[in-house]
């Protein structure tokens, strides 16, 4: 082999290392500079809900995680539809993040303009609030057997007010339906606030209103939870049984997870599900979470995604079953 060939193959052998070694420097390099600017996460919902109450307390730990400013921006509309298409359509640099909740898999099926839900890049499921079947206490019903006599035997008595067509509270009801074996009258509401207030004034008498925003009104005595829907009791409400202690097998939650736009760089996935998780770690974080009621119950992006999956099992012939599934989605 002559010398100029030698010095060819040595140069561009050299060259070839240098630019391997740049492209891993390089990715190394993104890694370490992600994020160099605010961190903008996206809420659905007005202020003052659970959602935005969850997100701004993982935001004020994520914050420190991250050594950026975490900005929560509420983008009401549209059943929740709003705020999630505009942090699924945000540019895939993993600087805007949405929040979601089973409303995004119940609009999947029931709005034809919704993001589906498995159209964005799940992240971290941060907390679960688990469904409950409460009713007043002036009703007569003392536990989880005398509200399903109840309703078998005087079906026009149950008056549940619920938050509407695809509402976690009124596909609780739907759900509480199939796991009794009986049926009873749903009366659906503009959200979770006028649906507690028609079953504190006596409007109704019971409600699927979650556990967490019935602990208050149960103190004050009108109201009695009389069953959970959760794998284990809620422990702000320690004395009521869950669905399955009481005999029924009915398992289910609403839940708030953080997720991304498709085509987020892995690496930048990775930093932020990361520092996710550490903020679940977190003692004053969870000690926090605590004090306002919520269930926090890590999961990464795949076991997120999983979960959405099970989810969208439950709750698509519920829909489908109530005429509520569009065409163009069955």
């Amino acid at each position: 082999m002559n010398i100029f060939r030698r010095s060819m193959i040595k140069h561009t052998a050299a060259g070839l290392c240098a630019a391997v070694l740049g492209t891993f420097s390089g990715t190394a390099l993104l890694a370490q500079d992600f994020p160099d600017k605010p961190i903008n996460v996206v809420v659905a919902w007005p202020a003052g809900g659970a959602h935005d109450t969850v997100a701004r307390l993982v935001g004020d730990y994520l914050s420190n995680e991250l050594s950026q400013p975490v900005v929560i921006s509420n983008q009401p509309g549209a059943a929740g539809t709003t705020g999630v298409r505009a942090a699924a359509n945000a540019d895939p640099d993993g600087y805007t993040v949405g929040v979601m909740g089973l409303h995004v898999i119940a609009q999947t099926y029931m709005n034809e303009n919704a993001t589906p839900w498995n159209a964005i890049k799940p992240l971290a499921l941060i907390e679960k609030s688990p469904a409950s079947l409460s009713v007043r206490t002036d009703s007569g019903i003392e536990d989880l057997a005398g509200f399903i006599d109840k309703a078998k035997n005087e079906p026009d008595f149950i008056l549940n007010s619920n938050d509407g067509p695809g509402g976690f509270a009124n596909i609780s009801a739907l759900l509480t339906q199939k796991a009794i074996g009986t049926q009873f009258a749903t009366i659906p509401y503009q959200g979770y606030a006028p649906a507690v207030a028609a079953i504190a004034s006596g409007e109704t008498n019971a409600t699927t209103i979650p556990t967490a925003l019935m602990i208050g009104l149960a103190g004050g005595g009108e109201v009695k939870i009389i069953a959970v829907a959760g794998d284990e009791r809620h422990f702000r409400a320690p004395d009521v049984p869950t669905f399955k202690e009481s005999g029924v097998d009915f398992v289910f939650s609403d839940f708030v997870g953080f997720f991304l736009p498709q085509g987020v760089p892995q690496d930048r996935v990775e930093i932020l599900e990361s520092a996710l998780m550490n903020v679940m770690k977190d003692e004053d974080f969870l000690a926090a979470t605590q004090k306002a009621g919520l269930i926090i119950s890590p999961g990464d992006s795949e076991a997120f995604g999983a979960f959405l999956a099970e989810q969208d099992e439950k709750v698509y012939p519920v829909l489908d079953d109530g005429g509520l599934v569009t065409a163009n989605a069955k």
